[in-house]
């Protein structure tokens, strides 16, 4: 079978990217150092796919165990790389520890994926690199404005970084995926996202305030310009997401003539507010969710979705899930990872 090295594998994104690449025939390895994950997140791709990932929790900013990991593998097909910290917060507080991380360690995958002759490379990017945007949705052409925060000026340089490496080796094959926000769990209810301590994504944030593990979701500023005044944001059901990636490597592989990086908007097309998404969440619990309203946060933008169009047309991926799809299966997740916690 062909071997994808997916970074970051014991992730939230990684581990259900890891899901849907094995069910549709692919071998995969996966690489995380898991100071902020958890390999548990292995033992539940197991009991879904019935397969044992093999695992290296290895630094990739370390570069020579970054090649000892390629020199044991050399038949890789191709690299989807999510390892980085995500936290806009704790970027605009500790920039320089995120500059360090999120570039040396792409920095050393690329230089690993051109010495082992990897065909294959695609990029977790971000819908961050757009910035403070003037006209929605968002089209790959969108120009990049000024990143709003260090987390996402990463991925803009990260982005930057990829298109030099593809102007001077062109024979590998790069797709940059800029996606949204992704939420909720596969539709087995036995995986899903677990908040690291310090972690802002909303829906978990919201579900442990409903479960009273920690203070309830505050809605950072509600005087935007926006039908509600809250943020407008476009949410994608996790194995969307996942199988953009899996999509990805089935168009490099079969499609003649593709460029050296082409880049592709991965959402649901439709920008739901803070708000909106809170009704969605009482709507899958059958209650009110107690909450408090704050003032803006650094770092985020006012309104920002996508328009998908190029994935469909030449990925042939398209969303299937909903927002209420998605806080439904948040929330199975969350009670399922509840019960396991009590036992």
């Amino acid at each position: 079978m062909d071997k994808i090295l997916v970074t970051g594998g014991c992730g939230y994104i990684g581990s259900h990217t890891i899901i849907d690449l094995i069910e549709h025939g692919f071998d995969v390895i996966s690489v995380d150092n898991n100071i902020r994950s958890s390999t548990s997140m292995l033992n539940r791709i197991q009991k879904i796919t019935g397969r044992n990932i093999p695992h290296y929790p290895i630094d990739l900013c370390d570069l020579q165990a970054t090649q000892n990991l390629f020199k044991a593998h050399p038949d890789i097909l191709g690299v989807i790389h999510f390892a980085a910290y995500k936290s806009v917060p704790e970027s605009v507080i500790n920039p320089l520890f995120y500059y360090r991380n999120n570039l040396n360690s792409l920095i050393n995958v690329l230089d690993c994926i051109h010495e082992y002759k990897v065909p294959y490379f695609v990029f977790s990017s971000s819908c961050s690199v757009y910035g403070n945007i003037q006209k929605l949705p968002v089209t790959e052409d969108t120009p990049l404005a000024i990143a709003e925060s260090p987390y996402a000026n990463t991925k803009q340089m990260g982005e930057d970084i990829v298109l030099s490496f593809s102007k001077a080796f062109p024979n590998h094959k790069t797709i940059l995926l800029r996606y949204f926000n992704p939420g909720g769990a596969h539709p087995s209810g036995k995986i899903g996202e677990i908040l690291q301590e310090g972690g802002t994504n909303i829906i978990p944030v919201m579900i442990e305030g409903y479960l009273g593990l920690r203070a309830p979701l505050s809605v950072h500023g509600n005087d935007y310009d926006t039908r509600d005044g809250s943020c407008i944001r476009d949410y994608i059901h996790i194995m969307d997401l996942a199988n953009a990636h899996t999509k990805s490597f089935q168009y490099l592989q079969n499609t003649a003539n593709v460029p050296s990086l082409d880049v592709f908007n991965v959402g649901i097309g439709e920008g739901v507010t803070v708000f909106e998404l809170i009704k969605a969440f009482e709507k899958a619990v059958g209650e009110t969710l107690n909450y408090t309203v704050g003032g803006r946060r650094i770092g985020d933008v006012s309104a920002i979705y996508a328009n998908y169009e190029k994935a469909n047309r030449l990925l042939g991926w398209s969303p299937k899930y909903s927002i209420d799809e998605i806080m439904k299966s948040a929330w199975v997740w969350y009670q399922y990872y509840q019960t396991e916690q009590e036992a």
